[in-house]
């Protein structure tokens, strides 16, 4: 009983120490899931004859190239759509104003003019100010050395934490298993392979799935000429970590969009057909093909791991949070098979039936 209670006086001693270290982690985290992510790759080029280094340092070159390319291309046009939208702003309530609320005030016998006018003059002062939000941001990094030093490092050391992560990644995980204690080494390595199989279907998959949701609905809504087609495709393939959210959010952007652009229900169709052709998609070749069963996790528990993830380590909780779930899932699946093979269980039914003799 004592060593137990250690173990739990240990336990909460990490956790109280990972939410201290909390501002310094990302660096860490992204660079270890960047190695986890390449390790693959880098294994499949050892097995061709590279050796571990210059598979690594192709598996860099090749992510590099990505991840630059497709900033030089997306970043421009994301932020020459978000600039638009931001100037529709003002547009869309001034029509609200006159169009939608005297219709609406006609049924629910209120007036709803006064409120409105200060909900307007209220969004469209601050709304106004979202353009520069960028400069004022770099401009009071930028007074402090500290902090512009501070953040400068850590989107320096991701690479730098990824490349030796990646370089040993092997030699980690053998001294890891080394030090487990011999009688539960074959369990825990049993679970560590189960959740190897889940947190590989989640990063790779998932991350998969929603650029590919993502692309779908860019193209789609792009081809109707519906505006800010890039921006709701993208923001509605981010969303997609969480089930369903990502369709609800760019099914609604885009219909409003397209109703305020077009005034005519023919886009709107087109624009809940290209909805309806991603989910289909993603329903019978990105899961299936990307993810399989693997993960398993139920919609409500998504949503609930994000949230808690977020409200305990901000954004690194937000990261960690559908992987510790699955990890827990994996945990409570063996646990659940461990009690349903013990005697507590097997039992129950010989317990009733003596507690039915002795009535």
């Amino acid at each position: 009983m004592r060593r137990q209670w250690w173990m739990l006086l240990i336990l909460a001693g990490l956790i109280w120490l990972f939410t201290l270290l909390t501002p310094i982690l990302m660096p860490f985290f992204v660079g270890m899931i960047l190695a986890y992510l390449g390790d693959p790759i880098a294994d499949y080029l050892e097995l061709k004859g590279l050796p571990r280094r210059w598979a690594v340092v192709v598996v860099f070159v090749v992510l590099t190239l990505i991840m630059v390319g497709g900033g030089l291309i997306l970043v421009p046009l994301l932020w020459q759509q978000l600039l638009q939208f931001i100037d529709a702003v003002p547009a869309i309530l001034a029509w609200v104003q006159s169009q939608a609320l005297p219709y609406i005030e006609q049924y629910i016998a209120l007036d709803l003019s006064a409120s409105f006018d200060q909900v307007r003059a209220v969004v469209t002062e601050h709304w106004r100010e979202t353009g520069t939000i960028a400069a004022q941001v770099l401009t009071q990094v930028s007074r402090s050395g500290l902090a512009l030093a501070f953040w400068i490092g850590n989107l320096a050391l991701i690479p730098v934490v990824a490349f030796y992560m990646l370089l040993d990644w092997d030699p980690m995980k053998g001294a890891v298993r080394d030090l487990l204690p011999r009688r539960f080494e074959p369990i825990v390595t049993k679970l560590i392979r189960e959740c190897n199989d889940v947190l590989g279907a989640f990063l790779r998959g998932q991350l998969l799935v929603m650029l590919g949701l993502g692309i779908v609905y860019a193209i789609g809504l792009s081809i109707l000429g519906v505006r800010f087609g890039l921006l709701i495709g993208i923001l509605a393939g981010l969303a997609s970590i969480v089930p369903y959210l990502g369709v609800i959010i760019g099914v609604t952007i885009a219909e409003l969009v397209a109703f305020f652009q077009f005034q005519a229900v023919l886009p709107l169709v087109g624009v809940a057909i290209v909805f309806m052709v991603g989910q289909i998609l993603e329903s019978i070749v990105f899961q299936p093909l990307l993810l399989g069963d693997k993960i398993g996790l139920h919609p409500v528990v998504v949503i609930f791991a994000v949230m808690a993830g977020g409200q305990l380590f901000g954004f690194v909780g937000v990261l960690l949070a559908l992987p510790v779930a699955a990890v827990i899932m994996v945990v409570l699946r063996y646990g659940i098979e461990r009690y349903k093979n013990s005697g507590l269980y097997t039992n129950q039914s010989d317990l009733h039936g003596n507690d039915r003799d002795m009535t």
